[in-house]
């Protein structure tokens, strides 16, 4: 029977309790941290009960307290992740664990919260997960590496799900954190890798590293690999995501033009960047990731851009002029309005970069950033349905046009809720766990739609936007705060409503509005228009 005792009492008991707060602390809708042990724990109240779940978000950590409340979930205020504060459990990524939970007890006006003490140092909760049972034949094939895979490996043995997974990835490494790649180039594989090769094994997950399956043939339920061996398979994922786009100009081919794709082309553009000069190409969220990296290691930093801010069409130009100032102070160059119309080499090595402007750039390595391609060629001859980016189409519940074929992540065109199920392509890290999981659950014959809201962020300098919905076609920006001091809210306004919403230094805002398109909330024009936003407080 286990016994409870008050912190430092007897090492023999098996709980470490605590008295962590007076029963009227806490009004319903609050949360704060307390401590029981050496433990942090995130203490709620909802609906006159209280509950109590680990403090830090399972994704990077960040402090939940300073997340948004809504109902019975907690949303991390930095990228978005949802956990149910009853069970911990997480129901919204990124991140793959769930939080502890802990016993709370009220006696006496006082609230009192239990933990075992071979859980006092758990931060985070692998949700119980089955393993193969060999005898079972049925096999599902996930196609790709990546988030939306992992997830929907992870989310079948979560359900009991007993028969064969494999994962087929041309990475060289099982799934990792890749949106890690361009804010910090020089990372140990060991250190970005989702899971570790023992989970893998432990759970009962094969996963086939450096294949790349080269056709789908549905009528006999098989892939062809790169080796000529063939795989069949009874339900089948294709999570292949996207690939970087490739420069179009003389000297792409030169030693020295990078793109960023895999692990072992971050290393490269970290180690080729330190003392040289470099340039990069396109203003976008990779371009200018690399540059802030690059910023304090390179000789010098430059970038070039197609339109006259970086960012401009997706966040505006107003926090895309405040990103180019943030960078020119750290002697990074722009050159906007323009564009490459050569890589110029010297004995097969990048020497330079000719722009339309007529300018050439001293180059010792050139990293393009230019847009992504959905990777569905493979595809070819199939019957699967891909729009005109090459997107994979499928609906809210990730089913393709072919039977027991399903698609999730970036390679997806989907339905998006909070647009009235207009069909978009969003290459999210959130997005790909979501759907991963949305996936499986169908593949198991329990209904699932995918309602998730879009959520992103990017890191400059050390600094995060954040970003919520689906901005594309807005008509207007309102903000809040002051752009040029670098702490705003911006709201994307489209037909009268907030489609949108990004931020600096002004969290929880955009957590807040997650929580409220994921309810199903329309906010209006005229809410983002005054100047009290105590209605963001809910």
């Amino acid at each position: 029977m286990n016994r409870c005792q008050e912190p430092g009492q007897g090492e023999e008991q098996e709980e470490v309790t605590g008295m962590v707060c007076q029963e009227a602390d806490l009004k319903d809708g609050q949360m704060k941290e307390v401590t029981v042990g050496d433990q942090t724990v995130l203490l709620v109240r909802t609906q006159g009960q209280y509950s109590a779940v680990g403090s830090q978000c399972s994704h990077y950590n960040a402090p939940l307290v300073k997340g948004v409340l809504v109902g019975d979930r907690v949303r991390c205020p930095f990228h978005g992740a949802c956990f149910n504060v009853r069970t911990g459990d997480i129901e919204e990524y990124p991140g793959l664990d769930c939080l502890p939970s802990y016993k709370v007890k009220v006696e006496d006006g006082k609230v009192y919260v239990s933990i075992h003490k071979n859980s006092l140092k758990l931060t985070k909760r692998v949700k119980e997960m089955c393993s193969r049972v060999p005898d079972i034949k049925h096999t599902i094939l996930l196609v790709g590496g990546g988030p939306a895979s992992l997830i929907c490996a992870e989310t079948l043995r979560q359900n009991c799900y007993q028969g064969r997974i494999v994962m087929v990835t041309k990475d060289t490494l099982p799934p990792y954190d890749k949106p890690k790649l361009s804010k910090a180039l020089d990372l140990d594989s060991s250190h970005i890798l989702l899971r570790t090769s023992d989970f893998y094994q432990q759970h009962g997950v094969e996963v086939w590293t450096q294949k790349e399956v080269v056709s789908v043939n549905p009528a006999d339920k098989a892939v062809k690999l790169s080796d000529g061996s063939l795989q069949r398979y009874d339900q089948l994922l294709i999570a292949t995501g996207c690939s970087a786009r490739p420069l179009d100009c003389p000297g792409r081919d030169l030693k020295g033009v990078k793109l960023l794709q895999r692990y072992e082309d971050a290393k490269e553009i970290h180690n080729s960047g330190l003392g040289r000069k470099a340039v990069v190409i396109g203003s976008s969220f990779i371009g200018m990731e690399v540059a802030s990296y690059l910023s304090n290691k390179a000789a010098s930093v430059a970038v070039i851009g197609t339109s006259r801010y970086p960012y401009e069409r997706s966040l505006g130009p107003e926090i895309g002029k405040m990103s180019l100032h943030m960078l020119e102070e750290q002697n990074v160059k722009f050159y906007m309005n323009d564009g490459v119309t050569e890589i110029q080499g010297e004995d097969g090595k990048v020497k330079g970069v000719v722009l339309k402007s007529g300018r050439v750039l001293e180059a010792d390595v050139v990293i393009a950033g230019i847009g992504v391609i959905p990777n569905s060629d493979f595809l070819a001859g199939s019957e699967l349905e891909v729009d005109s980016r090459k997107a994979v189409i499928v609906d809210k519940f990730m089913r393709t046009n072919v039977p027991d074929v399903f698609s999730a992540g970036d390679v997806t065109s989907f339905p998006l809720t909070i647009r009235g199920d207009q069909r978009v392509n969003v290459g999210h890290w959130q997005m790909s766990h979501a759907q991963g999981r949305v996936a499986a659950l169908n593949m198991l014959k329990k209904p699932t739609r995918c309602e998730s809201v879009p959520f992103f962020w990017t890191v400059l300098l050390g600094k995060s936007i954040r970003y919520t919905g689906y901005g594309e076609g807005y008509t207007e920006i309102i903000f809040k705060g002051k752009v040029e001091e670098r702490k705003f809210l911006a709201f994307y306004i489209k037909d009268e409503v907030v489609v949108a919403a990004a931020s600096l230094m002004f969290d929880p805002a955009v957590a807040r509005l997650a929580e409220l398109m994921a309810t199903g909330q329309i906010i209006t024009k005229a809410q983002a228009q005054v100047d009290d936003l105590s209605w963001l407080q809910m």
